[in-house]
């Protein structure tokens, strides 16, 4: 029978998940000659030949019994000249790039290997380094691609003969060829250190940091992108100390679980929810708290929800298994506003005054990685945070950019992106660029990017915000001119809409509807935006409508201190001296460092035209915050209008209390004053919080509807920080609903700050195919 051959190119995550022993294995199953090889763009080749039956079955057991982490993206199938080749070969790695592919990201310990790690007959018992073709560190341990262990962490770890025996046998399903395999033979160490990084003896580190974290004390634990900080979320003196000595006041802690059930004890947890923690994935994700919960109520002060994720490798299994509670605080290994420690060093020099000890490691961390955060909205799986087992899987756009492109993001909870082709890889979350360490982890994950993806500076694109104070877009102007390469801006809210709208598939020159509701964006007047409807079509936009601009008097203080905002409010329809007064009345004097001189000053501010406006729908929540008694500082990023959602979760809808939306603005003076008049009245502040939220919600809605007039789709994208609000976001879907109208929430980028880049790279590649040169 006459022979045949075919070669396929198959990009995806292709590479770090057994991908390779998988098509070997198929190809002896089919009895097809050829080989199969990583290349040096993260993507697959595969050379199959033999008679056609063979040729088909090989291509049905593809098909088939695909690896379960694999994704294919792209497979590119062609006829090629027989070679006469005998047998199926594994091939060394190529450097050459055909196609660029997926960058695997860490995934999750598997049930397999968590089985083989607590059974005591088993070799890799109780070792903390256990892994698979189909799990354990990928991106967090790579120098380079293609992904091979020469080019990771583990290049430091030579296989024992056993292990090797393992990686050579083609019927071992999940360590043939995986490259990250190790035993208590070959493979990294544990060890406890003091907070001198002197060495602790303990036959059992693990056991010993264990039970240390049961005595109270504070623990590093070096994990897989980084170190995380372990302590008893029981006790509510472990965890003021905690907060004292991270400088925490507020700010929750995540919690780590040993598995599901452990976690059904802390919080509510649905079938969805289970799955979600269980993935491959395993973010941290927000759930209800459960009301006999064995937590402190110090871990997520004014809040309903808790953080919680479960043990995903085998280090922090081992090390939770052995504590009394089966779960802990673990939140990043950091001081405020710097980025997460991965080396030794790092952690003596910034955490010493934190941790006591030091469960430490000798694998690299070679790129941190932040664990993922996540949330239900409206029903939702929305990303607050995109990291760990999410990152730098790329997202697709409906059309290719004619020139590649670097997107450097926004400021806060930052991350950037390159993009090629129709794909955006965005890094991993950096972190707040107000920072100069961060935005030098900027600087660097970029840089990687670049070189990763064979970017070409000199003919690429630079892509920044439009904000002309924003430390990102001084990193692109830096870049421009080391580079010469071209650099554009794009308005805040414009890419936080198009960022939801391409992660949707939307087309450029689709005009669509958007509502980007945060907390501040650089406007096109000057202003301080963050509460839009914008009508889009990826390219450019149009201001459709908006929350009235309130004042912020004291600029960046009013955002620390929100009741100067609210007192700022009040001033729009009552005199200074009344303002005061009523400040006094109902609490927020007191909520003021400057107390009553403060709150005249910030009146007198506002009254008189010397505060900056703001759009903000972030804004305006902190002022009912701080107006209904919720939360009068802001200690992290986001707390007063978080914690009005909390705080009004359990409220009901007040029906002669509204928004009204006058011509294209949403009248929020309005609002403020019905609210201020009913709290005096002594209506239930929950359901005022929550009647507040609905109606801001209906109003943004209404104005959508309009936007909606103008649009080619049927759809209104919502993104932007507050988007992630349950009460807002449902309040809009309703209202559009009613109409015959659907919303959308981005479903793989944050709708905050975190998405920011994938907008950027989406509007700059919509003007390169629309606008002409010049």
């Amino acid at each position: 029978m006459a022979r045949a051959a075919l070669k396929l190119i198959v990009t995806g995550i292709v590479q770090g998940v057994g991908f390779r022993p998988f098509v070997y294995r198929v190809a002896l199953l089919s009895g097809v000659a050829g080989y199969v090889r990583n290349l040096g763009g993260s993507e697959v080749e595969i050379l199959v030949e033999g008679a056609w039956p063979q040729l088909r079955g090989f291509m049905r057991l593809f098909a088939e019994k695909l690896p379960p982490p694999a994704v294919i993206e792209e497979l590119e199938l062609v006829e090629v000249k027989p070679q006469g080749l005998d047998g199926f070969r594994i091939l060394k790695s190529g450097s050459s790039s055909v196609k660029r592919s997926m960058i695997p990201p860490d995934f999750a310990m598997c049930k397999d290997c968590l089985r083989e790690i607590l059974d005591p007959r088993d070799r890799r018992y109780r070792y903390p380094f256990n892994s698979c073709a189909y799990c354990g560190p990928r991106f967090s341990m790579m120098y380079r691609v293609p992904y091979d262990r020469e080019n990771t962490a583990m290049r430091d770890f030579p296989m024992c003969e056993d292990c090797l025996r393992e990686y050579t046998d083609p019927w071992n399903e999940r360590r043939f060829h995986a490259q990250g395999i190790s035993c208590p033979k070959c493979g990294p160490r544990v060890r406890l250190l003091d907070r001198d990084g002197r060495p602790v003896e303990a036959r059992d580190p693990i056991r010993e940091a264990a039970r240390l974290i049961d005595e109270g004390y504070i623990v590093a634990v070096k994990g897989v992108g980084g170190y995380h900080i372990a302590a008893l979320a029981s006790d509510d003196d472990v965890v003021a100390e905690l907060r004292r000595r991270k400088r925490r006041p507020t700010k929750p802690f995540a919690l780590m679980a040993l598995d599901s059930e452990v976690a059904s004890k802390l919080v509510y947890l649905d079938e969805r929810a289970r799955r979600v923690l269980e993935s491959p994935r395993a973010p941290i994700l927000l759930l209800p708290r459960r009301e006999d919960a064995p937590v402190s109520p110090l871990v997520a002060p004014g809040l309903d929800t808790l953080g919680v994720m479960i043990a995903y490798s085998p280090l922090h299994y081992l090390l939770l298994m052995e504590t009394r509670d089966r779960f802990a605080i673990m939140t990043s290994g950091n001081i405020h506003g710097k980025p997460m420690c991965t080396s030794l060093e790092c952690v003596l020099k910034h955490l010493r005054g934190v941790v006591d000890y030091i469960l430490d490691h000798n694998r690299v961390i070679v790129n941190r990685v932040d664990d993922s955060v996540a949330r239900f909205t409206a029903g939702r799986l929305v990303l607050i945070r995109r990291s760990r087992g999410y990152a730098p899987a790329w997202v697709r756009l409906r059309y290719r950019t004619p020139r590649e492109i670097v997107a450097f993001g926004a400021e806060l909870q930052n991350a950037g992106a390159v993009a090629f082709k129709d794909k955006v890889v965005l890094t991993q979350y950096i972190g707040d660029t107000d920072d100069y360490d961060t935005l030098m982890e900027l600087d660097r994950y970029l840089r990687w990017f670049v070189e990763t993806y064979r970017i070409r500076l000199d003919r690429a694109v630079l892509v920044a915000d439009m904000h002309p104070r924003y430390n990102s877009r001084r990193l692109a102007e830096e870049w421009a001119a080391e580079t010469g390469a071209e650099l554009i801006t794009v308005q805040h809210h414009h890419a936080h809409v198009a960022a939801a709208a391409a992660d949707w598939g939307v087309k450029p020159s689709v005009r669509v509807a958007g509502i980007a509701v945060d907390g501040v964006g650089y406007g096109l007047d000057g202003t301080i935006w963050g509460g839009e409807v914008l009508l889009t079509d990826i390219a450019g936009f149009k201001r459709m409508g908006h929350l009235e601009p309130q004042p912020l008097p004291g600029g960046d203080r009013a955002t620390e201190y929100p009741a100067r905002i609210a007192v700022g409010i009040m001033t729009k329809f009552m005199s200074v001296e009344e303002a005061v007064e009523t400040a006094k009345r109902l609490g927020l004097v007191s909520m003021l460092p400057g107390g009553e001189t403060e709150a005249r000053i910030a009146a007198l501010q506002a009254s008189s035209g010397r505060a900056p406006l703001a759009s903000s729908l972030g804004r305006i929540l902190d002022a009912f915050s701080a107006l209904l008694g919720v939360c009068g500082h802001r200690g992290y990023e986001g707390e007063p209008a978080i914690r009005l959602e909390a705080f009004g979760r359990r409220g009901r809808l007040l029906e002669d209390i509204v928004a009204p939306v006058e011509g294209s603005v949403v009248n929020t003076t309005r609002l403020f004053r019905e609210v201020l008049e009913a709290l005096e009245e002594g209506v239930d502040r929950r359901d005022l919080a929550y009647t507040v939220m609905w109606r801001l919600g209906e109003a943004l809605a209404t104005l959508a509807l309009r936007a909606l007039e103008e649009a080619d789709a049927e759809t209104v994208y919502m993104s932007g920080g507050a988007a992630v609000n349950d009460i807002i976001a449902r309040a809009v879907e309703n209202v559009l609903r009613r109409e015959g109208y659907a919303l959308a929430l981005p479903r793989r980028v944050p709708p905050g700050d975190g998405g920011i880049a994938l907008g950027q790279a989406a509007v700059a590649a919509a003007r390169l195919l629309y606008e002409p040169p010049g």
